[in-house]
This record gives C-alpha cells, structure tokens and sequence, in this order.
C-alpha cells in the first residue's frame, strides 16, 4: 500500500476525535469534499510515445521562488494541536523538500519562528471586518519574511459544518491560533470575516504589504479574468477543501475554464483539492497549474511523522509525478499540454 494511503487513519489514531473529523468534514453533506479525489481520476491520458524520457525536470518557479517540484503546502489551521512543533514544524519539513509553504492567518506559531525554518511561505489571508486587524497582521507577515499574500476569497460567511458531538473548538489549547496577533487588540466581533470585498481588495493588499497577491478560492474563468485585471499575481482554483458551498463544482472540473481565461496574461495558475497521487499532479500541470497545493495530506504526515513525514508526503508525490511524466512522454513539466489530458 503507498504510504500516502495509511496516512488518515493512521492519524485518526493519534488525534483526539473532535480534531480529526475537524481536518476530515467537508460543510452541510459533505458532497464537494467527497467528489474531489474522483474527479482527479476521472481524467484520462493520450500519451507521447518514442519521446526520449531518459532525464525528466521537475523544477519550477512560484512566483519566481525555485522548487523542486511542483507540490506545495496548502496553508491550514490547528497544526499544533497535530504536532507540537505546529507550523514551525510543517515549514521544516518543506524547507527540507526544497517546496513551499502556504501559512494560515489563524497560525498558532508565530511569522517569526515559521520563517526561522527555512522553507519560502505566503500568508492566507482573511480580510476581516476590523481592518486594522488585517493590517497588523500583513504588516507582521512582511517583517518576517512571507514572499506574497493569498486572499481567501471564498469566506464572506463561515460554511455550515454538521457536527456529531464535541467540536474541536471546545479541545483548542491556549495560544495554538492567532498568535500573530495580540488578544488584548480585538474582540471576537472584530474578527468576523469581511462580507464586503470587491476586487479593488487586490490592489489595496498589494499596496500596503509590496508583495505579489494570489488570489485563493476561484472557481470560474469571469472571476478569474476580473482577478487579473484588479493585478492578482495568481489565482489558486480552489472551493476551500469542500468547506465552504457545498455542492460547488470540483476543481478539478473548474481548472479547464480558468486556465482558459488566464490565456494571455501573466498570471500564475495554481490549484489544490483532493490530488492524492502524481497522476492527480501530473493532470493539473497538463492542464495549466503551475503547482499544485496539498492540505489535509500534509496535516496527515504532520500528524503521523512530524517535519520527516511532511518531507516524505512532498517527495513521495515527486517521485510518482516523475514515472508518470515518463509514461506521458513529456520530460519537462514546463512543456506538460493540456492535449495530453481527455475525459
């Protein structure tokens, strides 16, 4: 069995109930968040043949940072509640991957103890309603070194959960989220996510922080289109995990039509949900990703191992993405074509 595989129930094992079906629940029913590995699957390959694969590159730019490979963590809460280490501890493990980080604006290890790790990360950011809160917090992120800022754009209200029993909000420990921002500066209303954003909240991010903007949670090519002319940097196909609308389209159904959209312009392509195997990798770059991002993965081998099984989760899908550009006939990812993919 691949190790990716025994990774959830392995750290359903360690995890205290309440935060595995946290990492785990998708909102209402449930239908996004279960439909998202298959519709990776459902693609189908026409590969290349008599291609000389004999050296294969995986190597890419995000937004002209070097990876190694073309997988990279998806920012995510509660990591130190996973492991002690938290977010300290992921980003070691991506430093050591070569890969980068996306961080959580609800991180509960501080921007500067993340970036003492080593690895390259961008900040998920929640515009809130206080928006000073948002600055402090921007502000924060680019003292330490975060490379750009990824607004969740998905978020103007909380999607519904159905819990069964005790809710992880109830076993959070003290100082495991928002440590970036001082308890005695806000109030929980202020923290309420922002209902009233246009796209002109691209450009005022931009300004105030001087970094690049991704713009997280894009489903649709209209959307995307009006995501590049506000000045996004990238846009990241995303319907947050399946926790958000549920019954939103799959993204790997949805990245067809942005990647379309974005034809033309210089704007970096990314997407993540439910990619599980390099074939999963493999279809998204062919289909114009640049990267790709993994979320609940991650938390799994954080989980389970620590900083090494963070490491090993990124390699191991690099070196499945590596055979199947092999069998595909395409020895670079930069040359991957959307021709190599039907349904």
């Amino acid at each position: 069995m691949r190790w990716i595989d025994t990774l959830e129930d392995a750290a359903a094992d360690k995890l205290p109930e309440p935060l595995h079906r946290y990492f785990k629940q998708g909102s209402a029913g449930g239908i996004s968040v279960g439909e998202a590995t298959a519709a990776w699957s459902s693609y189908r390959f026409r590969p290349r043949i008599l291609t000389d694969v004999s050296t294969v590159d995986l190597r890419t730019t995000v937004l002209g940072t070097p990876v190694d490979v073309p997988v990279l963590v998806a920012p995510s809460t509660l990591q130190r509640q996973a492991d002690p280490g938290g977010e300290a501890a992921m980003a070691a493990g991506v430093a050591a991957a070569n890969s980068l980080l996306g961080v959580s604006s609800n991180a509960g290890t501080t921007f500067a103890d993340i970036g003492a790790a080593g690895a390259p990360w961008w900040l998920q950011i929640y515009v809130v309603k206080n928006r000073n809160v948002t600055l402090h917090m921007l502000d924060a992120a680019v003292a330490a070194g975060a490379r750009a800022i990824v607004l969740t754009a998905d978020t103007p209200v909380v999607g519904r959960k159905e819990d069964d029993g005790p809710t992880v909000w109830e076993a959070v420990q003290p100082g495991h989220l928002l440590a970036n921002l001082e308890e005695d500066d806000y109030l929980p209303e202020d923290l309420a996510k922002a209902d009233d954003l246009t796209p002109d909240v691209i450009g005022w991010l931009s300004e105030r922080t001087g970094l690049p903007v991704v713009v997280k949670g894009v489903l649709r090519g209209d959307d995307a289109k009006r995501c590049a002319d506000a000045g996004a940097a990238g846009v990241i196909v995303s319907n947050h995990g399946g926790r958000q609308l549920d019954g939103s389209i799959s993204t790997a159904r949805a990245l067809p039509e942005v990647a379309e959209a974005l034809v033309g312009t210089d704007v970096e392509l990314y997407v993540d949900g439910g990619i599980r195997r390099g074939e999963h990798v493999l279809a998204a770059l062919a289909l114009g990703a640049r990267a790709v991002f993994v979320g609940r993965p991650a938390l799994w081998a954080l989980s389970v191992a620590g900083s090494a099984g963070v490491t090993r989760l990124i390699r191991d899908l690099g070196d499945e993405l590596e055979h199947a550009i092999r069998l595909v006939g395409c020895p670079r990812v930069a040359d991957l074509s959307p021709d190599l993919i039907t349904r």
